[in-house]
Order: C-alpha cells, then structure tokens, then sequence
C-alpha cells in the first residue's frame, strides 16, 4: 500500500449507515495514524423528517450537514458523497453504481473495502442494491489489486427467514468500548435519524462496545 491509500473505505447508501457499525474502528485506525475515507451514494432525502424540516430537499441540505458533523466528530479524512436516489438504488443501473464503487477503490487504493452484506443486514433494498454493486466492482478487479472486503455482520441470525439463508457470521470483532463516549456523540450528530437510533439501542445495545464483520475469503 503507498502512503496515499486509505486503510479503510466504506462505500454505503445513506448518511448514518457509517456510524452504527463502524465509527469506533475508523477511530482506532484513525488514532493509529491511518486514513479512513467514506463514499456515500445517496443524500438521504427519502427518510423521516421528524418534524424538523420540510420535504426531501430540504431534509436532504440536513443531513448533509449532520453527516459532515458526524465524521468530524470520527475524524474521516476522506468524504465523498454522490446523489443516487434515496430508497430508489434498485432502479438505478447496477453498471453505473458499480462504477462508482470501482472508481473509488482504483483512486483510494484502499486496504480494505467495508459495505452492506447480501442481505442488507435489515434487507433495505438500498443496503442490498450497494453490496452489489460493490461486489461487482470489488469481483472486476484484478487479484492483486483487490482490497480485502468486509461485511457488516450482527453475531445474531436473523430471525427473517429470507434474511437468515443470507446470513454471514462474522469473522471479525473488534471491542471499541474505550469509544463509547464518542461513539454515542458521533451517532447524535445525526440528529434526522433519532427513531432509527432509538431503534438500534433496543436491539443491537450491544454494537455500541462491540463492531463485528465479515471479512470475504478468496
């Protein structure tokens, strides 16, 4: 790897998707010196409002700017966010998207690659229309140029059956409890997604302290 590669890049469709899973293990490679970097395809503008603002463009300028808060508060040095259509991905040509993702690791030279597993974790279409297109990109890559490519993985199957018979154990853990102060300040920043943050703290409390992946073999 030069010195102008990332240690980590993670490519996933909306603002947030960063912070739950992943936010303390880019701090510790951050704090370790490394540079992490985040591609982001969506604006966001489809989800819930809340109250706080009015319609998606708006909501869209928002969370924009929760997102830059977000990283700040991680440290990211590398953002790029595009403009996909927000829940429509599916609809959008897997080339194009594919591209992108493989545009973003030949300029990055990431050593690793982190995205949506098949299922999409939650089986958003979102999650799962990016984890293929970053397959895609990751699978045109010749093999020595590839990075190594991580999964969100919960240690917990689904109970979904659809979901399960996708399911990936992790093959990673990484214990950020040292994070957790910041961790929960960086969740805050995105303030559009409380309900979504409430959601993640009844189920998944336990991904706060522990962030857990599946790495790809071969």
């Amino acid at each position: 790897m030069t010195e102008a590669s990332l240690k980590l890049l993670l490519i996933v469709p909306h603002p947030d998707d960063e912070v739950y899973g992943a936010s303390g293990t880019m701090m510790d490679l951050i704090g370790e010196g490394h540079r992490c970097g985040l591609v982001t395809l969506t604006r966001g503008e489809a989800g819930r409002t809340l109250g706080l603002c009015d319609g998606p463009e708006e909501l869209a300028r928002m969370r924009a700017v929760e997102l830059r808060a977000c990283l700040d508060v991680i440290g990211v040095q590398v953002r790029e966010q595009h403009a996909f259509p927000d829940k429509y991905l599916k609809d959008q040509p897997l080339d194009t998207l594919a591209e992108v993702a493989r545009d973003a690791m030949l300029r990055h030279r990431p050593e690793t690659v982190l995205t949506f597993p098949p299922n999409g974790s939650n089986g958003h279409p979102d999650h799962v229309t990016t984890h293929r297109a970053v397959r895609q990109a990751w699978d045109s890559l010749p093999g020595a140029e590839r990075p190594r490519l991580w999964y969100y993985a919960n240690p917990t199957p689904p109970e979904n059956g659809a979901l399960r018979e996708q399911w990936l154990a992790p093959n990673i853990l990484r214990d950020v409890t040292h994070h957790t102060g910041r961790k929960l300040r960086a969740i805050g920043c995105h303030r559009t997604q409380a309900l979504s943050t409430v959601d993640f703290l009844r189920h998944f409390a336990h991904r706060i302290t522990q962030e857990t992946f599946h790495e790809v073999q071969g």
